[in-house]
């Protein structure tokens, strides 16, 4: 799913062309010919990563396979003279994600960490808004995402913690990284109350049961003295804005409503005081929003991954921030299943 949302992409970059995909299930192949359509006849397709790491002439490739693979599938990878972009999350434990971590600072050339929810034209927007001081210093940071379930994929992968390292790492490292980012500390301690209430309740494979989080609260402190909060439904999709985050600092407010794609810019009046609310619309490029499901998102991703790969921009999500939204992820998943507080000096022990 998230590959073919990678070859629509890359069809758009200006200079890139796809020549090589690899899978070893032929359904996925087939959905990846599809998504190349005519172009499709140009590509070499293999069925395992290690004859794509040892025959492919590329420059660059994108991992989109299921989260417990990543480690498996970027070590033949890593043999290669080619950028890499990874798919968040980055690994679904500690270790594999140290693993990466150590290699991609081996590796030649640049890798890449895949967190598109920072390209969104509006999220960047509301970013840079808050690092220009827009809201003065900022003291509270909150997202919330609610949004439909987890959509069936391949081999049902997704439905166990053990293969996508439960919900606060599989769908929520993407806030994480989001606060990392925005805040500009690391977190100290996490807080997350969460549980599976109402989704895959009466699933069944093999005789198993999902165990993944599909609603939650999580807070977070950071160094700074900031909090972020995450409030994630994942049965919610009636909801008119799926993502809503609200910066608030000593001289005002600021939130950002996707879709619409709306900034929101409420300054502090004092009590009594007259609002003053500015509203501003972020434009999305129409080809690149009907490309994917992000908001256009992955398209903004590859152009900039595109500069790092010709050497013309930094690599601007690295393997280190991509361990740091797992670390993140596996505290609140702890903090969940153990209702406690976690300290994040306790999961950078984890081995």
């Amino acid at each position: 799913m998230m590959g073919v949302e990678h070859l629509r992409n890359i069809a758009l970059v200006p200079g890139a062309r796809i020549v090589a995909i690899a899978d070893p299930v032929p359904q996925s192949l087939g959905w990846a010919r599809d998504a190349l359509a005519s172009a499709a006849a140009g590509v070499t397709a293999y069925d395992s990563v290690e004859a794509f790491a040892r025959d492919a002439q590329i420059d660059a490739v994108v991992v989109a396979s299921p989260n417990h693979t990543h480690r498996a599938v970027l070590e033949p990878l890593f043999g290669m003279d080619a950028a890499i972009l990874c798919e968040k999350p980055l690994a679904t434990t500690m270790t594999d994600a140290r693993w990466i971590v150590e290699r991609a600072a081996d590796h030649a050339r640049p890798f890449w960490t895949g967190m598109e929810y920072r390209f969104m034209p509006p999220a960047a927007a509301f970013i840079d808004a808050i690092h220009s001081g827009r809201v003065g210093r900022l003291q509270m940071l909150s997202i919330r995402e609610h949004r439909f379930p987890f959509l069936p994929k391949v081999g049902d992968w997704n439905r166990f913690a053990a293969n996508t390292g439960g919900t606060m790492v599989e769908k929520c490292c993407h806030f994480f990284d989001l606060m990392r980012l925005i805040v500009q500390a690391e977190p100290v301690r996490v807080y997350c109350s969460g549980a599976m209430d109402v989704n895959h309740l009466d699933e069944r494979y093999g005789g198993r049961t999902p165990d993944i989080i599909d609603n939650s609260f999580t807070t977070i402190d950071f160094a700074n003295g900031v909090r972020a909060m995450l409030d994630l439904s994942m049965f919610a999709d009636g909801a008119e804005h799926q993502e809503e985050m609200s910066a608030t600092g000593d001289t005002a407010r600021l939130d950002v409503l996707i879709p619409p794609g709306e900034l929101v810019y409420s300054p502090r009046v004092g009590f009594g005081g007259e609002k003053r609310v500015e509203r501003t619309r972020i434009v999305i490029d129409p080809t690149a929003h009907a490309a994917g499901s992000h908001e256009g998102a992955t398209y903004y991703q590859h152009l900039a991954f595109a500069d790092a790969v010709r050497g013309d921009g930094p690599v601007q999500v690295s393997a280190e921030d991509g361990l740091r939204a797992v670390a993140m992820g596996v505290a609140a998943e702890i903090s969940a299943r153990e209702h406690r507080v976690v300290d994040m000096l306790e999961v950078e022990e984890i081995v």
